[in-house]
This record gives C-alpha cells, structure tokens and sequence, in this order.
C-alpha cells in the first residue's frame, strides 16, 4: 500500500501571517492551508464532481476525528473494566461473609430443637405448653369455674325443666306468661266467631224461610241480576239481554233468562254469547245439566251460567264452581256480593272465548287454557276449604281468611287471563 504523507505546514515561527494550522472558534473547527501528498485519494476526488469536492473532504475529516475519538473512549472502557471487575470481587467477600453471619443468625433462631423459636414455641404450643395447660382448664366438664360449666349452668337456667325461663314463657297456665295473654285473646275470639257464625246462619235461615214464602221470589231475583249483570256488562264492553220472556231458536222454548254477547273485538268478530239462568228452586244435578244444555242450544250460545240462591244452590258449589263448559255460582239476595257474580261472569267468557280455538279463530288458546287449569286448582281448594265448615262449633277465623284468599287469587287469575288476550288482539 502506498504511503500517505501530510504536508505540513509552515511553522508559525517561519510564517506567522498563517496563525495556527487548526483552531477552534466556538463549536467550529478551523483548518487552515491543509495539503495532503496521497495520489490515491488525489485520484479518488479527482473522479468526483468539483461541486460535491468541498462536502466529500468535510465528510472525510469528520469521519476520522470520530474514529480518533472512539479509540479513546475503548481505552477509557478498558480502566472502567477493570474497577468493575475489582469492585465485584469485593462485593463477592463482603456477600460470603454477609452470608455467613445471616446462617448463624438464622441457625440460633430456628435451628430444629436448639433455635430459640422452636424453644419458644414448645412452650406455648406443644403437648404440656401453656395453651394446652389454657384451653383444658377453659373447657374442663368436670370445673363448674370453667368456661364450658358456666354455659352449662346458663343453659339450664333457661332451657332446661319446668322452671326454666323459656317454659315460663310458654306456659299458657301461668298468669305472667305472654302465651297466657294469647289464650285468652285466642279463646275470645273463637267464641266470638262462633257467635257471629251462628247469627249468619240464623238470619241466612230466616230470610230463605221468608223468601220461600213470597210469591214474586223469582222476579225479585231476576231484577237483581238484570242490575248487577248490567254492570259487569258495561265495565267488558259486551251486551246484556233479558230473554226470560221470549221464544229461542228452539220451538215454544223460553228457557235461558238472560244472554250476554261478548265483545266482538274480544271474540275476533264472532257472534260469542253466554247464556245466563237464574234459579231460587230446588233442582236435582241432572236437572240442571239439561237445562243449561236446552239453555245453550235454545239462545245459541257457547258456555252457560246458572245463578242460584244460597237455599237451593248444590252442595260444594259456592260461591262459584266449573262443572265441564258451563259456571254454577251462588248469589245472595240479601247480601249479594258483586264481586262473585263477576268472578263467575269472567270464567264464563273465558271459557266462551276458549270454544273460538275450535272454530280456528286467531285466539291465544293456551293462555286461556292455562288460566282456566289455575281458576280450577283454585276453586278445588275453595271447596277444600269449604268441607272444613261443615261443624259450626270448629269453624275458625284462619278457613275465612282461606276463603277470601282463594277469591282474590281466582280474580287475579281470571285477570291474567283477559290481559293475554288483550295482548294478543293487539299482535
């Protein structure tokens, strides 16, 4: 390789009019009168444009003082090296001799039998330590001074014999007891009921008889249910007619005392009737089976309603029960509670309303027949109730209370009932 010589320049002392060969002026560099002797390099710039000259000499000067630069700095690496390495080679002994202490630290504390924390803790935990010393005379059966005696000794206080507190309190034959109080609240009240049972049978019994023994009984009980079917009517939309003086559709019959025409927006545009009968006569169950029949067929309609007084209705029918397609309900005269009455109209058009699924008509028939299998459980336990009331002397405030219930859950079933079908004829 060729060897390249730098020219030097002349010596300040020879030519002072120069100054120095480099200064430094700030963050610049200057380099005055700088001559290379390198034919290779000569020739190397030679082949570049003179325009790009100026940049490619900048570019080389910059190049080799950062290489200076880098050489100085690997030295500089090299002294930090080797502090390091001393300085991790004393780390090393104090670490070791760090090391050691903590083993012996550690051996004097925990080391197995000898350490002071397994010492310590033989004394409070083990077999004969203090907690077990504790916890023995804490739970000793046999010390009536222990915990456990003393609760023994609480419990029986208050638990256990005739004298205990808890069987004071429970006595109803002690004066002082709050079980006594509730004895005699109770035995007031059941006499009370059984006083009020008997009035209402009393004078049930005395209007029948004078009922019985008045000769316009039957219009009488047809006017009150005009007046209360026209109500229940007018609240559901639908239409009421009295009927009881004009022929059906069956020859010279008259049978059918009342027909009430569902809603048509309720029935889907359909011709939907229930057939009303209103009876203050004794009749044998085959008897009114056939009336109703004879009721439907005469008045064309789909289900049939037989009101009865409370002297001639069924055993088991009140206040309002489902025998196949058609309603039995039982409505006082001198009492007559329209709530009922409606409960047994609502049955009657929901059983009407479900014939329509046969006819094909756009109704939501398994809603209905849902409500109609709740209506039915609930009636089913009405009755239940009603076979407890057959002993005057044992009736209790508790089967009234059953009964009531039962109305109000058979209402609210019927409602549910309605509420699907509006539903559905919105859809």
């Amino acid at each position: 390789m060729e060897a390249r010589t730098l020219i030097p320049l002349p010596s300040p002392v020879v030519d002072a009019a120069f100054g120095s060969r480099v200064r430094l002026e700030g963050d610049r560099i200057v380099v005055d009168r700088l001559v290379l002797h390198d034919p290779a390099l000569a020739a190397f710039l030679g082949e570049r444009p003179a325009d790009d000259r100026d940049a490619i000499v900048e570019r080389a000067l910059r190049i080799g003082l950062i290489a200076l630069q880098d050489a100085g700095v690997t030295v500089n690496v090299d002294v930090v090296r080797s502090e390091f390495e001393k300085l991790v080679r004393q780390t090393e002994s104090v670490n070791e001799k760090a090391a050691q202490t903590l083993e012996q630290t550690l051996r004097l504390n925990f080391a197995d039998g000898d350490g002071r924390l397994p010492r310590t803790l033989e004394q409070f935990l083990g077999d004969r330590g203090a907690l077990r010393s504790m916890v023995d005379e804490l739970f000793d059966e046999t010390k009536r001074d222990s915990a456990i005696g003393r609760i023994g000794r609480m419990l029986e206080r208050y638990f256990d014999g005739d004298a205990s507190k808890l069987a004071v309190l429970l006595d109803p034959t002690r004066l002082n007891s709050p079980m006594h109080q509730f004895r005699q609240e109770m035995s007031a009240g059941f006499k009370a009921l059984e006083e009020r049972l008997v009035a209402i049978e009393a004078a049930a019994a005395a209007r029948g008889a004078e009922r019985a023994r008045s000769t316009a009984k039957g219009v009488d009980f047809e006017d009150l249910l005009e007046a209360m079917l026209g109500d229940i009517a007018r609240g559901a939309g639908d239409l009421l007619d009295r009927t009881g003086t004009e022929a059906g559709a069956v020859m010279k019959s008259k049978k059918g005392d009342f027909v009430l025409t569902v809603d048509t927006r309720v029935a889907r545009g359909c011709d939907l009737r229930v057939v009303v009968e209103a009876k203050d006569r004794p009749l044998s169950m085959r008897a009114i089976r056939d009336e109703l029949r004879e009721a439907r067929e005469n008045r064309g309609a789909a289900v049939g309603l037989i009101v009865f007084t409370p002297a001639h209705a069924p055993a088991g029918v009140a206040p309002f029960a489902v025998f196949g397609d058609d309603v039995y309900c039982v409505v006082d005269p001198e009492a007559p509670d329209p709530a009922t009455l409606e409960a047994a109209v609502k049955l009657a058009r929901l059983l009407a309303l479900a014939s329509l699924a046969e006819h094909e008509v756009d109704v939501d028939a398994a809603a209905i027949a849902t409500a109609l299998t709740a209506v039915r459980e609930q009636l089913e336990l009405v009755r239940t109730l009603k076979s407890q009331l057959t002993s005057i002397s044992n009736a209790t405030k508790a089967v009234w209370s059953g009964l009531d219930t039962m109305r109000s859950n058979i209402l609210a079933r019927v409602a549910e009932a309605e509420a699907e079908i509006r539903a559905a004829k919105v859809a």
